[in-house]
């Protein structure tokens, strides 16, 4: 195997295993009292109101411009006969934004990747085990499509989307960007559990 390829691999491997020791470390004090575990736990669900909020927000955004761009083609390809060159271009990259934006949101509210069914009949230390388990999975998929999502960005900079004439990096960022509001939403979703859907689900 290419050791190029094998490095991100390896930190992140590292950076995983520290990160789910310090999310284990600080989740252990739910109380409002003082302490450095309650100031890394505060820390990290104010970063995450701020980020989830944002990528809420930039997701939705991303929405409303492909189902711009959407009915745009449309009116212009059966009303005008004229399609336009470049509303099915942004129609895709408003997708991808939305998708891995709404990632991080996902993430939040537990919603995305979980495993209900152990976690709904384990209690104690085998529930925080699954809880950490599966966070250490997002950590580290999360983790290796920064880097490799980083890598592809750089390398596309010089390239240009057909009809939009602008850099492909724009759409390709969103890996990364999307992968980072990820990363902290299943950071705070493990030091604050959100899951009412699945508490409710039938």
């Amino acid at each position: 195997m290419n050791p190029m390829n094998v490095m991100p691999l390896q930190v992140t491997v590292a950076a995983t295993v520290v990160a789910v020791g310090v999310a284990l470390w600080a989740g252990r004090e739910q109380g409002r009292g003082g302490g450095p575990r309650s100031a890394v736990r505060r820390a990290v669900l104010a970063l995450d109101r701020v980020s989830t909020g944002v990528a809420s927000i930039l997701a939705c955004i991303a929405l409303a411009v492909a189902v711009s761009a959407g009915a745009w083609q449309v009116f212009s390809r059966f009303a005008t006969e004229t399609p336009s060159p470049w509303s099915e271009a942004l129609v895709r990259i408003s997708l991808i934004w939305m998708c891995y934006l709404g990632v991080a949101v996902a993430l939040r509210a537990g919603a995305l990747v979980s495993i209900d069914v152990a976690h709904r009949y384990s209690r104690g230390a085998v529930r925080r085990a699954v809880e950490a388990a599966t966070l250490a999975f997002v950590l580290s998929f999360m983790g290796v499509m920064f880097w490799f999502g980083w890598a592809m960005t750089e390398r596309v900079q010089f390239q240009t989307i057909a009809g939009l004439e602008f850099s492909m990096a724009y759409a390709y960022a969103a890996i990364p960007l999307g992968a980072v509001f990820a990363m902290v939403g299943a950071t705070a979703h493990f030091l604050d559990r959100r899951a009412e859907e699945l508490e409710n689900a039938v």
